[in-house]
């Protein structure tokens, strides 16, 4: 069952205020987390002695009666489809106080219902509560306190609920949130360590790239505005902030840079915009997907290069994404091959626009410039020198682009309920004998990289401006899911 056994409903305390009870799971979480850090640090000192502290997680619950059910099933999340308990464990109140709020007070609107908070029956992780053993004696035994911790529980650290694999045994609750505490906390751990930043920093709308020089032009983009005084601030790797006023150090941020380099610029609220260089390859784009998918953003974009298929198709040439092969194979298990990944309405008019308004182009001059079609993604980097095996597969999909990473983003947030696009750069046409060769290449990066990044976040911009109410579409819901976006 997912999350595991949980408190009965009847030891929960009833709220009818979503501040106030995210305020006692504040105070829960808190709490338990200070006995767990006094109790490992009274263990480093005395490892012999004293043994580590567990202490839970805290527990939100809702109960809903047939009667409180009619509310407008057309809406995309805070509603509940079928009468019953729902619950979950919750972590790390101090990067999800506004989520948890949102949601909660939707579903208590939506159902006229009260919410249950309490401690749950799943402890925190000491991994996950007290993992800084730098001030650790010398000679301390950490394996040793870790046998009588408490450790994280990978057969509870899954995506069982999120790939709707799973349904509730008799008398348990259904899932609330696509996520176990466990599970996000598993994540937050993750983003640290590959991204260099904290995930707090992490903002609402999410630009994916392949290529440095894209973060390059979006730290240039990023000093511009924090002249304006329209953003809070920029964080980069190693957690380096830079405050409105201030000068980016950009060679800081080139020093030591993780395996995949985050770059915030914040926004009140953070509703800014995040760039992540996730590098190359399928694999990749799934490890940070899986992790930033706890974070709830709003969006996330593929804004990377390609090889372009078409004749027509000229180096700089944008490509919409409508549709994608997956020849990437890193979600087979998780998003069977048969389930359709379809284009996000309200992103990709946002993605056209953006591409108008940064272009100067418009009508017939926009669509020479602007194709709309089908990308082929695959895991083979030298698919070219297999043509023999690949041609047939691209042609009759009437592909018009080869990536390695935007199938497996979009497929990443249809799995997620994370709203996603694609708008790629032809960087090479190696079926029709233009190679991405290094000079040619550098040309191509001169001239295309700052125009193609602005299209991105212009597109994030005009989301943000229309409100993401209208971006969180019904058709990344199914047709049992849990309450919580």
């Amino acid at each position: 069952m997912p999350g595991g056994a949980e408190p009965a409903f009847e030891r929960l305390t009833a709220y009818d205020d979503a501040e106030a009870a995210v305020a006692a799971i504040r105070r829960i979480y808190d709490r338990s987390v200070a006995l767990i850090r006094q109790g490992f640090a009274a263990a480093m000192a005395d490892p012999a002695g004293t043994a580590p502290v567990a202490a839970p997680y805290p527990y939100v619950a809702f109960r809903v009666t047939p009667a409180q059910l009619n509310v407008d099933a057309r809406l995309s999340h805070g509603v509940f489809l079928e009468p019953g308990i729902y619950g979950s464990t919750l972590t790390r109140p101090d990067i999800f106080a506004d989520y948890y709020t949102e949601q909660i007070g939707h579903l208590m609107h939506h159902h006229g219902c009260a919410v249950h908070v309490g401690p749950s029956d799943t402890p925190i992780p000491i991994a996950f509560a007290a993992p800084d053993v730098s001030g650790a004696a010398s000679g301390f035994d950490y394996d040793t306190l870790l046998d009588r911790a408490t450790r994280p529980d990978l057969w509870a650290i899954n995506d069982s609920i999120a790939n709707s694999a799973t349904r509730p045994l008799p008398d348990a609750p259904n899932p609330l949130s696509l996520f176990t505490a466990e599970r996000v906390d598993y994540s937050i751990a993750r983003l640290h360590h590959y991204t260099g930043t904290a995930p707090g920093h992490f903002q609402s709308f999410v630009l994916f790239t392949n290529y440095q020089r894209y973060a390059d032009a979006f730290i240039d983009y990023a000093r511009s505005m924090l002249a304006s005084g329209e953003v809070t601030g920029f964080v980069g790797p190693g957690d380096r902030v830079t405050a409105p006023g201030e000068t980016i150090d950009a060679d800081a941020f080139s020093r030591d840079l993780p395996q995949m380099p985050a770059y915030h610029l914040k926004r009140a609220g953070g509703d800014g915009i995040t760039l992540v260089n996730i590098g190359v390859g399928p694999s990749n784009a799934k490890t940070i997907t899986d992790h930033i998918a706890v974070l709830r953003p709003h969006c996330w974009l593929m804004v990377g290069h390609c090889a372009g298929l078409r004749r027509g198709q000229v180096l700089g040439d944008y490509v919409l994404a409508h549709g994608y092969v997956r020849a990437d194979h890193v979600l087979d298990d998780d998003l069977p091959l048969w389930v359709p990944v379809p284009a996000i309405a309200e992103v990709q008019v946002a993605l056209a626009e953006a591409t108008s308004l940064v272009t100067g182009l418009r009508d017939h001059e926009l669509k020479t410039r602007l194709r709309t079609g089908t990308v082929a993604t695959t895991d083979n980097r030298n698919w070219e020198i297999q043509l023999g095996t690949y041609f047939a597969a691209f042609n009759r999909s009437r592909a018009i682009a080869v990536d390695m990473e935007s199938a497996t983003v979009a497929a990443n947030g249809f799995r997620f309920r994370v709203p996603y696009g694609t708008l790629l750069c032809v960087s090479d046409r190696p079926v029709h004998g233009q190679l991405k060769l290094r000079g040619m290449a550098n040309e191509f990066y001169r001239t295309s990289i700052d125009q193609h990044i602005m299209i991105g976040i212009e597109a994030m911009n005009i989301l943000r401006r229309q409100g993401v109410e209208r971006l969180h579409s019904r058709k990344l819901r199914g047709f049992v899911e849990p309450g919580f976006r």
